[in-house]
């Protein structure tokens, strides 16, 4: 299904997200926003900050953000369709579906209808294994064998299913409706198999076995984990690939554990249901477990919408130590630099079930606090095999590092792991950079390509336009912060899409038609404060500014004023839409632009595009009277303006 664009940016404009978020995180009144424990990672100071004005949300722990849509889908588990669905029905809108054919609107509603089934019908498999639990003594003697209290069982829905071939066909009265097998519940013989009426022969997935519902983040049963009650093999048996269940996708526990995310503020990442239900009754709530396969990027992206910090458990042995060097190759893509990525390795005979009921809560605990961190993992992982005594095998390790290496993304922590290879291996860390990446020579530094002062002409003014306006823009040096020439440049000499540029780490001032395009941005409805002479002003600059300005002024004359949630929507496949979007991410949160410095700054673009008529028509005026009349005028209104 699609949905225009223009319903989704009204549909923005009309949705409050203070309230919105305000039903699943407990806001307070902070200044200009409202703030609150982030519910994406686990913290104990607020740092979540919703802002009425902008109409979005931004944590400054873990840097997520976005509107209202991206808040119910992230939090909330839903589909972008279903969240804009859910809101538009909030708010007393009608989803349009009329850029939809029929075929792909049946299509979807069969989907929606098959989803719904299928989770209803595991829903109601669940159900009747816990009531078959309550009637199996020999299943409830192996959990409590396990340490496992009814409270915990009831936490986590676990159940039984009994033994014999059809059990499910006292809880579905039709045993051959098609959704028994396409939910996974029921398995259909191979052809030859048939019954003495010529069916084929159906039968139960799981028999004799402890159930554990496996929910996705909104809670629905999707499918089931079966483990034996002796030593039968398999030990542990998984609902199929379903419509609803993919085991790379999913994880145990994980509906469970997300109030225990926050208030331990890591997850702990294990292999088995059984550990998870172990840990969260002695006191690990947070743990969580791949469903029978490895640790894959969707795991990983998955949890860190949740938390900020992973701990990966595995046993220490070969086993354990392949599934880790998965889980590291999973994670590091998302090891940014405010996140944690852990390693623990459990003593051979240990589980994390074993182990915590060995040497306690306690043990545990110092037990995860000692946890091998990601970069010593990552060298660990790197230099496996490898004699570094040699100048072959630092040479192998190098080898093995720089994959590794290269999935991390940009900051500190890739700069920090470049210098520790590049010592481990006796070379200097922009000699191997240059090694690895001999195309681009490393990272580049553009230092030389920008002005150093404003005694320096800029590049762009070569070759072309006024050939003395830097006289001129030398009479308002006053009028520039911190010294920074270059900042004002883009608003004559040219296009300029680039962010602020740093200075020993420190973001420059925002340039003067950058702070009065984060202003109308964040505040459309000031747009009609100025006059015609400064809306022509503005719409004059040069790209990207102009552009901009000439847009938003179409977006108010089409929709009135609207939220940056709503003008964020509007400005979808914009040629300058990533540079709007930078400049209010560069917006201090809380703080608000000054009307009076907009107001100040305006004037200042306005004399100095008279400055700039002044100098072309004063190089026409030898030769042409009714330039040096004009130039006259200028002047005279430059004087009493």
């Amino acid at each position: 299904m699609a949905i225009p664009s223009s319903f989704i940016q009204e549909l923005l404009a009309r949705a409050d997200i203070v309230d919105i978020v305000g039903r699943h995180v407990q806001l307070k009144k902070g200044g200009a926003n409202f703030m609150g424990l982030c519910p994406f990672h686990g913290e104990k100071s607020p740092s979540f900050s919703v802002s009425p004005s902008k109409q979005f949300y931004h944590c400054f722990g873990c840097g997520v953000s976005g509107d209202a849509i991206k808040f119910m889908t992230e939090y909330g588990g839903m589909t972008f369709i279903e969240a804009v669905k859910d809101l538009a029905q909030q708010y007393g809108l009608q989803v349009p579906e009329d850029d939809v054919s029929p075929q792909d609107r049946a299509r979807a509603a069969q989907v929606r209808e098959q989803q719904a089934t299928l989770t209803s019908v595991l829903e109601k498999a669940g159900l009747a294994y816990i009531k078959h639990l309550r009637n199996a003594p020999r299943a409830i003697d192996y959990l409590k064998g396990r340490g496992l209290s009814g409270e915990i069982a009831k936490t986590f829905g676990l159940g039984y299913a009994p033994e014999g071939w059809r059990a499910l066909a006292s809880v579905f009265p039709d045993y051959n409706d098609p959704l028994l097998v396409e939910s996974g519940l029921v398995i259909t013989g191979e052809p030859g198999e048939e019954n003495a009426q010529g069916e084929a022969k159906r039968y139960d997935r799981f028999r004799d076995r402890i159930m554990f519902p496996i929910r996705n983040v909104k809670g629905e049963c999707i499918g089931f984990g079966g483990r034996v009650l002796g030593d039968e093999k398999p030990k542990y048996l998984n609902s199929p690939e379903t419509p609803v269940f993919s085991k790379g996708r999913e994880l145990y526990g994980l509906f469970e554990a997300r109030p225990a995310l926050r208030e331990h503020g890591y997850a702990l990442v294990t292999e088995g249901y059984m550990d998870v239900v172990a840990l969260a009754q002695l006191g690990f709530a947070n743990a969580v477990a791949t469903l029978g396969t490895a640790c894959t990027s969707d795991h990983v992206q998955k949890l860190f919408r949740f938390t900020e910090s992973v701990v990966f458990s595995f046993d220490g042995d070969n086993a354990g130590r392949r599934a880790a060097r998965k889980a590291l190759d999973a994670a590091l893509p998302f090891a940014t630099d405010v996140r944690t990525v852990k390693f623990l390795f459990l003593p051979q005979e240990h589980d994390p079930d074993s182990f915590i009921r060995e040497h306690g809560t306690e043990g545990f605990a110092a037990a995860v606090a000692k946890a091998v961190p990601l970069s010593k993992f990552m060298l660990e992982a790197a230099g496996e095999g490898c004699e570094l005594d040699t100048a072959e095998g630092r040479a192998h390790m190098a080898s093995n590092a720089r994959p590794l290496w290269s999935l991390l993304p940009d900051g500190a922590l890739k700069r920090q792991l470049l210098a520790e290879i590049a010592d481990t291996v006796l070379i200097d860390s922009r000699e191997l950079l240059q090694l690895w990446q001999p195309a681009s020579g490393g990272y580049k530094n553009n230092s030389n390509n920008r002005p150093s002062g404003k005694g320096q002409r800029p590049k762009s003014f070569e070759g072309g336009g006024a050939p003395h306006f830097e006289e001129f823009a030398g009479n308002f040096a006053d009028l520039h912060d911190d010294g920074a020439y270059a900042s004002s440049l883009p608003a004559i000499s040219g296009p300029s899409t680039r962010p602020p540029r740093r200075i020993a780490g420190r973001v420059l001032p925002a340039s003067r038609e950058d702070r009065v395009l984060r202003l109308m941005l964040t505040d459309a409805q000031s747009w009609d404060k100025l006059s015609n002479e400064e809306h022509v002003l503005l719409s004059e600059l040069p790209a990207p500014h102009g552009p901009l300005f000439i847009w938003l002024e179409g977006q108010l004359h089409e929709h009135g004023p609207q939220p940056w949630a709503a003008l964020r929507e509007g400005l979808r496949e914009h040629a300058h839409e990533n540079y709007a979007v930078q400049q209010l991410a560069q917006i201090p949160e809380g703080i608000e632009t000054d009307w009076d410095e907009v107001r100040s700054i305006l004037r200042q673009l306005g004399e100095i595009k008279r400055q700039k008529e002044l100098q072309q028509l004063a190089e026409k005026a030898a030769t042409d009277p009714a330039a040096m009349q004009l130039y006259r005028d200028l002047l005279a209104r430059s004087k009493t303006a």
